[in-house]
C-alpha cells in the first residue's frame, strides 16, 4: 500500500464519520423540537408538559455542545496528523530525553496533556454552564479542580508505569509484542477492577454503609432470594457534584459491593430501589458484565494485532504526515485515527447493549414488581431530564439503553 492510498482512505473515512456524527446530532435536535409541544401519550399521566419540555431543552443544549465538540475533535485530529502536531511533540520529547522508552513516555505524556488541556474548556462549560443552567450541577470550582488534579496524579501513578511497560514490550518482545501487551492490558484492567472501589473511588467520594432500615431490609431480602453475596451496601455522596441519581455494582470477588447515590435514595421508595437493584442484579446473574469484559478483551486483541501488522510499514506514518516513526508514535497514531474507521460499528454495540438491558429488565420483573421498576424509571427519566422522544437513528448509534417508550412498554407487558 502507498502513502497516498493511506492518505486518501483516511481522508474519506474522516470526512464521512464527521459528517455522519453532525447529521445524526441535527436529526436528534429536529426530533426533539418536533415533539416538544406534546408529552407522549404513554407518559401523559406521569410527566407534565413542563417536565417534558425541560428534558427536550436540556437534550437540545447537550446536542449543540456535542456539535461544537465534533468540530473541535475533527480539527484537533487534523492538526495532530496532517498538520504536523505529532511531529512537533516528537521533536520536543527528543529534547527531553534520548532514551528510547523514556522518549516514548514523554511523547505519550505530551500528547495526553495537550489534548486534555485543549479539551478542558468543554468540560468547564458542560459543568458550570450547561448542567448548572438546568439545575443539575452541584460542583464548586474548587471541587472541580481538586478532582482534576487528583485524576492527574492517579493517571501518573498508574499510567506512566503501564506506558513504560508497553513500550518495553514493543521494543523487546519481537513480532509477538502485541500478544504480550494484550496480556499486560488484561491484567491491568483486572487489577483496576479490584483496586478502584477500595482505593480510588474513596479519593473522590464519601462512602457510608446504608442506614435506611426499610431500604436495607428489602435489598438484603432481594439478595438472599437471588443467591447473591456482596461485601457491603454503600451510599455515595453523589449530591456534592450533581443532582443526577444512579446505582451500580463495582469490583469483583471479595471487593464486590453495591453503591447507591444519595440522590437516588432520596427520590425512590424502598420498593422502587428494590426493583432498580433487581435490574442491576440481572446484569450479574445473566453474565452480562463478563460478556462485555470478554468482548472488550477480544476487541483489544484484534486492534493490537492490527497495530502490530502496520506499525513497521513506512506508508502508515507517511500517509498521515508523521515523519518520526517510533513505537510510542505508532500507539498514539493508531488509536487516534481508528475511531474514524469504527464509528459505523456503533449500532452493533448499541444493539448488543440494549439486548442486555431488556434481559435485565425481564430478570427484575421476575424478582421484583415490574410496576415498581416502571415507576422508578419514570421518576429517573423526569429527574435526569432524559428525553422521551429521541430520534430513532441517533438512538441506534448512541444509546446503550432502549428508548423510554420501548422499555416501559415491554415492562408493562411483563407486568400483565
Amino acid at each position: 500500500m502507498s502513502a497516498q492510498a493511506v492518505y486518501q482512505i483516511f481522508l474519506f473515512f474522516f470526512v464521512f464519520s464527521t459528517a455522519l456524527q453532525l447529521w445524526l446530532s441535527l436529526r436528534q435536535s429536529r426530533a426533539l423540537l418536533r415533539h416538544r409541544a406534546e408529552v407522549p401519550r404513554d407518559f401523559a399521566a406521569a410527566v407534565s408538559l413542563a417536565e417534558h419540555q425541560t428534558a427536550a431543552d436540556y437534550t437540545l443544549a447537550k446536542q449543540r455542545l456535542s456539535r461544537w465538540r465534533i468540530w473541535f475533535d475533527a480539527l484537533l485530529l487534523l492538526v495532530f496528523t496532517l498538520g504536523g502536531g505529532l511531529n512537533l511533540l516528537a521533536a520536543i520529547s527528543a529534547k527531553l530525553s534520548d532514551g528510547l522508552i523514556t522518549q516514548g513516555v514523554w511523547l505519550m505524556v505530551l500528547f495526553v496533556l495537550v489534548s486534555g488541556l485543549l479539551s478542558l474548556p468543554f468540560d468547564l462549560y458542560a459543568t458550570f454552564r450547561l448542567e448548572a443552567r438546568f439545575g443539575f450541577n452541584k460542583m464548586t470550582p474548587a471541587l472541580f479542580w481538586k478532582d482534576f488534579f487528583k485524576s492527574l496524579l492517579i493517571g501518573v501513578a498508574f499510567g506512566l508505569p503501564l506506558a513504560a511497560t508497553v513500550l518495553w514490550l514493543m521494543a523487546q518482545m519481537g513480532d509477538y509484542w502485541w500478544l504480550y501487551t494484550w496480556f499486560t492490558w488484561m491484567g491491568f484492567n483486572i487489577l483496576m477492577l479490584a483496586v478502584y472501589p477500595l482505593w480510588i473511588a474513596p479519593l473522590f467520594n464519601k462512602f457510608t454503609p446504608m442506614n435506611n432500615p426499610a431500604v436495607k431490609e428489602r435489598v438484603e431480602s432481594l439478595l438472599a432470594r437471588c443467591g447473591f453475596k456482596v461485601q457491603g451496601l454503600m451510599v455515595m455522596d453523589g449530591s456534592i457534584r450533581s443532582s443526577h441519581g444512579n446505582a451500580y455494582f463495582t469490583g469483583f470477588g471479595q471487593s464486590k459491593r453495591i453503591v447507591f447515590f444519595d440522590t437516588l435514595l432520596e427520590r425512590l421508595s424502598p420498593t422502587e430501589v428494590e426493583a432498580v437493584l433487581a435490574h442491576e442484579l440481572g446484569h450479574f446473574k445473566l453474565k452480562h458484565v463478563m460478556k462485555r469484559i470478554a468482548w472488550t478483551f477480544a476487541a483489544s486483541f484484534f486492534f493490537l494485532w492490527l497495530l502490530g501488522a502496520v506499525m513497521d510499514k513506512p506508508w502508515f506514518y507517511a500517509g498521515l504526515n508523521v515523519a518520526t516513526p517510533s513505537t510510542a508514535m505508532a500507539l498514539i497514531l493508531f488509536f487516534l485515527v481508528i475511531p474514524n474507521f469504527t464509528f459505523l460499528l456503533q449500532p452493533l454495540l448499541a444493539i448488543y447493549s440494549r439486548k442486555h438491558e431488556f434481559e435485565a429488565d425481564r430478570y427484575a420483573s421476575q424478582h421484583a414488581r415490574a410496576d415498581d421498576l416502571v415507576s422508578a424509571l419514570t421518576k429517573l427519566y423526569k429527574d435526569n431530564a432524559s428525553t422521551l422522544t429521541p430520534d430513532p437513528l441517533h438512538s441506534m448509534f448512541y444509546d446503550s439503553h432502549p428508548p423510554a417508550l420501548a422499555r416501559i412498554g415491554r415492562l408493562q407487558a411483563n407486568a400483565r
